[in-house]
């Protein structure tokens, strides 16, 4: 695929952007307002009792449930990927995932119990990976790689996630208490089908090698394929109805494959002979930043499980006699990153050369990451609504400075250590190492009970300090190997 060059003058016209950085910030915000609105619900539409609007299953096996899914969204950007590099391209990839992530809102929405959670899930954790892997593809394709705007970019476009995400547990969460988990789950659906409405006018505009595909599939193989696809779903259905994958095991089993695939990546594009001698070097160095990424992102991604739980049951959210949802809490992360990302974007910017590389980025946010969880002990009780909001709060500020040294960071380093015929799927391997944090959230937060937080917290906060640190020591040796990318 070959990249588009930026024009120097008329093309800054969005926040001295690319013009087309619009569009794709768009959809990302509609889409992550529906996706962040749905997601921090679910877990109370899971746990909580039929009387309450929920479905009655057990506490442990709902979180394991959501961090699965969670898992799934990441894992399935290698479907995304394959079928923008093979298949259909990048733009119209993105087009269609983004139809299927609001038919999975509908499906929630619309359909009772289990049914419209399995419907619903497998649909958007299909759709929001072809969604997440093209768009930060596609958002790629708009800089060359030696372009000093290219991490300040990809900042604004992470502004734009963010304010998506900050809206989104807002307004679900206000449905939700006023009207029920159906009419919240409406709420996100029609988010998504505004996000869709706007790239439907704006894909036009985007670069011409948006809809190229790098590597096509021959069709003599597409049938091979096909037969593949059918034979691992029939596993998995197989799998399902004699009791091998249950409820509680979905996290442990995404976990696995997650593992799997990503080995299998690294061989594929390791073993290619379109890869040039430094672009193998450059998906070597890659490896110790995905194991990194995968311990932080096994912490973050725990808003949605432990943090989730933490907010009903042990914090006080009485504000001026009025209870405040605790889905809002998820809305406080996205204020900071909205505000903190601009801050990080002129920082770097202004930095130019002399910024830190990527490496020590990776290091700083992962060790960040880790007194984050350490500063859950402070707090730690086993008297229910007793936490203090503003604690929370600054344990949450304490999470966004980890998450902008790694996040947005990590999704321009995937692009500029990315094989010229492994563009979009290498971006795939960044999200494989986020679908495997996330489904390890889901293990590791079946072991979170209010009686054991001083050791959940404190273990965890000193393993992801420990791992940053050997990366930091490490730093040298990997810039070697990424051949002047930092």
């Amino acid at each position: 695929m070959t990249t588009a060059t930026p024009k120097p003058a008329d093309s800054r016209t969005f926040l001295g952007q690319p013009r087309q950085l619009a569009t794709l910030f768009s959809v990302e915000m509609w889409e992550r307002f529906s996706f962040y609105g749905m997601q921090i619900i679910l877990v109370y539409y899971l746990y909580y009792s039929t009387a309450d609007g929920g479905l009655g299953i057990d506490q442990g096996v709902a979180t394991g449930i959501v961090g699965a899914y969670g898992g799934m969204v990441y894992l399935s950007t290698i479907l995304g990927a394959w079928l923008a590099d093979r298949v259909m391209g990048a733009e119209r990839t993105l087009f269609y995932a983004a139809i299927l992530v609001m038919s999975g809102h509908i499906a929630l929405s619309a359909l009772p119990g289990l049914l419209g959670v399995g419907v619903g899930l497998v649909l958007i954790a299909f759709g929001s990976g072809g969604v997440k892997a093209n768009c930060t593809s596609l958002v790629g394709t708009l800089y060359e790689p030696s372009d000093p705007r290219r991490d300040a970019g990809f900042s604004i476009y992470y502004f734009g996630i963010n304010l998506g995400a900050f809206a989104g547990p807002l307004l679900t969460g206000l449905v939700q208490v006023d009207f029920g988990f159906h009419w919240a789950f409406l709420v996100a659906a029609i988010g998504m089908a505004i996000g869709l409405a706007i790239y439907a006018v704006g894909r036009r505009k985007l670069p011409a090698s948006a809809n190229n595909v790098p590597n096509p599939l021959p069709p003599e193989r597409r049938i091979r394929y096909i037969v593949a696809a059918v034979a691992a779903v029939a596993l998995v259905v197989l799998a399902v109805l004699t009791g091998v994958l249950t409820a509680d095991r979905l996290s442990s089993a995404v976990v696995a494959i997650t593992i799997v695939a990503a080995v299998a990546y690294f061989v594929v594009i390791l073993g290619s002979k379109q890869v040039s001698t430094v672009e193998r070097r450059r998906v070597i160095a890659f490896i110790p930043l995905f194991l990194v990424s995968a311990v932080f992102w096994s912490l973050y991604q725990q808003q949605f499980t432990v943090l989730a739980v933490y907010s009903d049951q042990q914090l006080n959210r009485d504000l001026f006699g009025w209870e405040m949802p605790a889905s809002w809490v998820q809305s406080i992360n996205p204020v900071f990153i909205m505000i903190l990302s601009l801050v990080y974007a002129g920082v770097w910017t202004k930095l130019g050369n002399r910024q830190p590389s990527s490496p020590v980025k990776f290091a700083l946010g992962t060790i960040i990451m880790g007194i984050a969880f350490l500063l859950f002990i402070p707090m730690a009780s086993t008297v229910p609504n007793s936490a203090p909001l503003l604690g929370l709060v600054g344990v949450i500020f304490v999470f966004t400075n980890a998450e902008l040294l790694i996040s947005p960071i990590s999704l321009s380093l995937s692009t500029k250590l990315a094989p010229k015929v492994f563009e979009t799927q290498m971006v795939a391997l960044l999200f494989l190492s986020i679908a495997l944090g996330t489904a390890m959230s889901g293990v590791l937060s079946q072991y979170y009970t209010i009686e054991d937080q001083v050791p959940y917290f404190g273990i965890l906060g000193c393993i992801a300090i420990v791992v940053g640190a050997v990366l930091w020591v490490f730093t040298k040796p990997i810039l070697r190997l990424m051949g002047g990318v930092r």
